[in-house]
């Protein structure tokens, strides 16, 4: 029951998992609709628009006007569980492979960017940097495990840029961000009372919590006329969360185990730190061509230990993450006036071994093929969209908890992206 807890922590802290989140891990990197047909590639270098914010703040130096960008990004991911052998829990059913997970979600960003003068300029962003929604049925034979996983984030990011030459450009920025999750899975009664109370005996845990965290982001900007080189880094946040675990249908003969008990639990998370080396170079006067290779130090998720507000350890998983990389390539092509088209691809590491995979984050690399564009409304205006798909490798699982039986098979899953965005200079 202590490592179901734990997973039900875990989830609440990991709710970026897969299904939602597209960078491997659970970071989002839809942060705007630009850079999407170039699956993200030379983004810190790219400085297309005011997302540069997230990307690489330095970039509001290339910015010539005051600009505001707001885009919205459709998710749609499939994750369908394949059936290897899994055994059912004790005094359970085995129940069906839980539906398609994966569900559609919209990921909004807001950016603003105002030069102050020839060297300073100032800047906003608001985005969603974390997030996942994803269920299964609640009889299918991973139910005690993983049923519903669901995470909200908010990000503010102030910042600024310096232009210290025409050659160089320095960034940074401040980030404060909620983070707000709820999960459930359900509880083998059954087997916690050794069948004394029958077979099939079985209820909903949930656990909601939240919290805030503090971290920062740089940049710089090297301008060579036709050729742009960007460094950024976005530092970890660490996180406390405070919640509360809630159980369902708890037998009156059981109201008084202690591992059924309602109350606050917290679990102490870092989100790792990311830097990425950025190439943008005018190939000729109508193409561009864009590169990427972005770390990741998801090292830093190690183990996650469960608490009671008393201090009682719950539990303590080891995770076993590993750093991973994402590289990608990317061009686009201003057709004229009006027209930009936009093509890319990407590959991205899982951080996440085989050994160590759960139904909450069935992770794996996978690649990315993306298509873009912008039309350009007016001198002031423009609206950008892009579209990706992304080719997931087969996830394996055997997860084995105690009380919950063993998940054995294989995640088949794949997704697909719209974006859409609306640019403004004034």
């Amino acid at each position: 029951m202590s490592h179901r807890v734990n997973r039900l922590a875990a989830g609440l802290v990991l709710a970026g998992c897969t299904h939602l989140v597209q960078a491997a891990g659970f970071a989002l990197i839809e942060q705007n609709a630009s850079g999407l047909g170039n699956a993200y590639a030379g983004q810190a270098a790219a400085a297309t628009d005011a997302s540069t914010v997230f990307f690489n703040p330095a970039g509001m130096g290339m910015l010539p006007d005051a600009q505001l960008v707001v885009a919205g990004n459709l998710i749609k991911p499939s994750a369908e569980f394949q059936n290897g052998g899994s055994t059912a829990a004790p005094l359970q059913t085995l129940g069906g492979t839980g539906g398609d997970a994966g569900g559609l979600a919209l990921v909004p960003n807001f950016y603003y960017a105002h030069p102050v003068s020839k060297e300073l300029a100032l800047g906003i962003g608001m985005n969603a940097p974390f997030g996942l929604k994803t269920e299964y049925d609640q009889t299918w034979m991973g139910r005690f495990q993983a049923v519903t996983s669901e995470v909200k984030t908010i990000n503010l990011n102030p910042s600024l840029s310096y232009k210290v030459n025409d050659r160089a450009i320095l960034g940074v920025g401040l980030n404060g961000q909620y983070i707000e999750a709820t999960l459930t899975n359900m509880v083998n009664y059954s087997a916690l009372a050794a069948g004394a109370l029958g077979t099939n005996l079985e209820g909903l845990a949930e656990v909601e919590g939240d919290d805030y965290g503090w971290g920062y982001n740089l940049g710089v900007l090297f301008d060579l006329g036709n050729t742009r080189i960007g460094l950024s880094y976005r530092s970890e946040i660490d996180y406390t969360l405070e919640g509360s675990v809630n159980f369902a249908d708890v037998p009156a003969a059981m109201a008084g185990n202690a591992l059924l008990q309602t109350g606050p639990v917290t679990a102490d998370v870092t989100m790792p730190a990311s830097a990425s080396l950025s190439l943008f170079h005018k190939f000729s006067p109508s193409v561009d061509v864009l590169a990427d290779i972005t770390w990741t130090g998801w090292s830093v998720f190690d183990a996650l230990t469960v608490r009671r507000t008393s201090g009682t350890v719950v539990s303590s998983t080891t995770e076993n993450w590993q750093d991973s990389w994402r590289y990608s390539l990317g061009v686009t092509w201003h057709q004229d006036a009006a027209w930009t088209w936009r093509a890319g691809v990407a590959y991205d590491e899982t951080p996440v071994e085989d050994a160590y995979r759960t139904p909450r984050i069935p992770d794996e690399s996978r690649t990315w093929v993306a298509l873009g564009g912008q039309y350009r409304l007016s001198g002031k205006a423009a609206l950008d969209f892009g579209y990706a798909y992304l080719f997931v490798e087969d996830a394996s699982i055997n997860s084995t908890v105690a009380g919950a039986g063993t998940l054995l098979g294989n995640y088949e899953n794949s997704v697909n992206i719209l974006s859409v965005q609306y640019t403004h200079n004034f």
